[in-house]
């Protein structure tokens, strides 16, 4: 195998502005008492609700069980609630409550602070085609584990 400089390794450029951006969310969500991970549910709870832990997993990022962990922290502080599905009875729908809506409309002042600012670093052509570069990024790395030409 032939070796590679970090300083051509994409993924080492990627991974740095993602902990960056992250970061900056984080601290952004501080006043909130809000996680990054935490946010990213109830925003994704906003635009599903009724949605199971394991889809709400899949749209965050992170693994079922992490999910349950965060549903259950966010439950013990009333932010979210979860029942019975009426047809699945082993899969519980999550809701917002009211106090979940009232704490991310709060809340997403500041990751929306750190989006606005991060996108007034660029052009609104450099802007979209970084959109389009990190989706093809995404859609090649998708792609790895089906094909196996790629492992």
């Amino acid at each position: 195998m032939t070796p590679m400089p970090v300083a051509e390794r994409l993924g080492s450029f990627i991974k740095r502005a993602e902990r960056a951006l992250q970061a900056a969310k984080a601290a952004a969500l501080k006043p909130a008492g809000l996680t990054v991970p935490q946010y990213s549910a109830l925003l994704f709870l906003e635009e599903n609700p009724g949605i199971s832990a394991a889809g709400l997993a899949r749209l965050c990022g992170v693994t079922p069980p992490t999910m349950n962990t965060i549903l259950a922290n966010l439950q013990d502080r009333d932010l979210v609630e979860r029942h019975q599905h009426a047809w699945h009875k082993n899969v519980l729908e999550t809701r917002l409550t009211p106090a979940g809506e009232r704490v991310l409309a709060e809340a997403d002042a500041g990751p929306v602070g750190v989006e606005r600012a991060l996108a007034a670093e660029f052009t609104a052509t450099e802007h979209a085609a970084l959109r389009e570069l990190l989706t093809r990024c995404a859609d090649f790395l998708e792609a790895i584990p089906e094909d196996p030409k790629l492992r």
